[in-house]
Parts: structure tokens; sequence; C-alpha cells
């Protein structure tokens, strides 16, 4: 069975389908600046392509030459740009400014309008968040989507909230808590979790996540770890120490690892113990990403290297 997708393509068979935001990074530092292809969604498909997981991502971008950096950027990890996803006049970018501990503020310039899409072959996992499931009007389209899928394949979720891009908390907190029912699996930065939830610990604001439907609610906490929650099961798994070039992609490196041993170990994930191996495997990516500039996920090769180190294999894909 294949996938139709705007123009009626054909496309191989998906084991995770990226719906989201692609954009160009330009990173000011002392040096001077830097660009890199990056968007939170993006990035996460790009990173499951290094990983050897059968990728596609459904976005926009426009005809012009961060377009084409993107494009190539992609398919350098074989990932699948999918029809329809070169639909805007110019392609999105966000500026990143790095402070002294190698953190980033961003600035965005970007549009974002999705393309009607009827996918006749659901993904074994489709994943979606940051700005594309806020910001109008493609938001709307995501949301389509995720309401065709929800019943058929796993669905990943992390919003990523960037504050300068949303409207009132309010607004994007209704936003936010309208998609968790159509969502299996939630991942949350601390500060994420702190912008939604501003006098919730974050314990509570993953029960609330599970209580409104979520089957893994994830909230990483940087250097401290993360909290794992599921009905019946919290763990609290630690970071990978490692030297810190800058935080860039550091949580889309996260929820790579984690969708692609969620793929791996199928309805078998969410045993605690699984679970356990599954934080320790996404906090080994992450750290791989933080040791090096801008937002650069470990292949397969790397990263079952060092789970080899700390003697935690991966799953078998």
């Amino acid at each position: 069975m294949h996938s139709t997708y705007p123009g009626g393509s054909a496309q191989k068979p998906l084991d995770v389908l990226v719906i989201g935001e692609a954009l160009v990074d330009i990173v000011n530092t002392r040096e001077g600046s830097i660009s890199y292809p990056g968007g939170s969604p993006a990035n996460v498909a790009y990173g499951l392509g290094r990983l050897g997981v059968t990728t596609g991502l459904l976005t926009a971008i426009g005809e012009d030459e961060h377009g084409a950096a993107i494009t190539s950027h992609l398919h350098s990890a074989g990932v699948q740009l999918l029809p329809g996803s070169k639909s805007l006049e110019r392609t999105a970018t966000a500026t990143a400014t790095l402070a002294a501990d190698g953190s980033a503020s961003y600035e965005f310039d970007i549009q974002w309008e999705l393309a009607p899409v009827a996918p006749a072959m659901i993904p074994k996992v489709l994943h979606t968040g940051s700005i594309a499931t806020f910001l109008a009007p493609g938001a709307a389209t995501v949301r389509t989507l995720l309401e065709q899928c929800h019943d058929s394949c796993l669905i990943t979720y992390d919003p990523n909230i960037r504050p300068a891009l949303l409207g009132s908390h309010a607004e994007a907190k209704k936003i936010f808590e309208d998609l968790l029912p159509l969502t299996d699996v939630i991942k949350l930065s601390d500060e994420d979790a702190h912008w939604l939830y501003p006098t919730s610990s974050l314990d509570d604001v993953a029960s609330r996540l599970l209580e409104q439907g979520a089957r893994l609610a994830v909230i990483t906490r940087g250097s401290e770890g993360a909290l794992l929650a599921a009905p019946g099961t919290r763990l609290s798994i630690p970071s990978v120490k490692t030297e810190v070039a800058d935080t860039i992609g550091a949580g889309d490196s996260y929820m790579t690892a984690l969708i692609s041993e969620l793929l791996a170990r199928g309805e078998k994930a969410f045993a605690p113990t699984a679970l356990e191996r599954i934080g320790q495997t996404a906090a080994a990516a992450a750290a791989i990403t933080v040791s090096r500039p801008g937002a650069n996920p470990p292949t397969y090769d790397e990263l079952q290297a060092r789970l080899n180190e700390l003697k935690q294999p991966l799953a078998a894909l």
C-alpha cells in the first residue's frame, strides 16, 4: 500500500510521518553567523532518518536558496520530502543568539500554511509539534490529520513552546489541551511545562497529561534528566554527562530517539522496564547532540557506540 499526497504521487510506505515546519536557523555567536537547516519537526525527521527509520516530512518551504538547503539536508539522511511541501513564496528562518552557557534565544520570520492532505496509507507513527500546531492557518490542517489518523497509528507530540509566536497564554494552552486527546505520547521540556502550567509541579503536569489521555508523558529537565510517566509508572532518568557545545536540537534528538525506540518495541514499549531503557537511549542521543554545534543528531552507529559505552544497546529496528 502506498500513500497519496498532494500531486497524487506514490511514496514509499513510511514507518514515521512527521508533520510540521522546516526552516533555516541563523545562529549568531561572538565569532559571527552560521546557518543550519532546522525547525523542530524537520530536525526530528532528519534525526529519524539518521537512525535508519523510513521517514517522510510534510512541511511548507519555498523554492528558494533556504528551501534547497533544507531539501538537500533531509535527503542526505534519506528523509522523503512529501509532495506539496514546496508551497511557500519564501522559506522561514529563525535567528538564534547564543548565551555564554550555550543556550539559545530565538527570533522568527515564519508563515505556516499546509496543503490539504488525504493520506491513503497510515504510518506506524505520526509525529507533530512546535509552531505547526499553533500557528494559523496551517495548525487547522495539522489537527485534521491527527483526527484522521489517531485511531490507526501511534501519535507523538512535542509542543516545543515558542512564546514569541503564540497568542495569549489562555489561547495557546487551549490549543495544546485540545490536541491531547488525539495524541498517545507527549513530550514537554521543563520550560514548556512551567510556561503552560506555571503553578504546577512537573509531577502534577505529568499527571494532568495522563488524565487527558496520553499513554506516556515525558518532561525533560536538561542536565537534570527527565521524568517519564505512564499510568501506574513514574521514572526519573538521569542525563548523560557530556561537554556542552550548545543546546540547539537537544530536545529534538531526545524526541527522535524516543520515537525510534517506541517504533522498535511496539506495545512492549510501555512496560516500566522498557520505558527505563527508552529514557536512557533518548538521554544518550541528546548528550551526543549537545556535544557538538547546531542541530546535529547522532547516526545509528554513533548512538549504538555511546550506548555500548553505557552498556545499554539499542533496541532492534
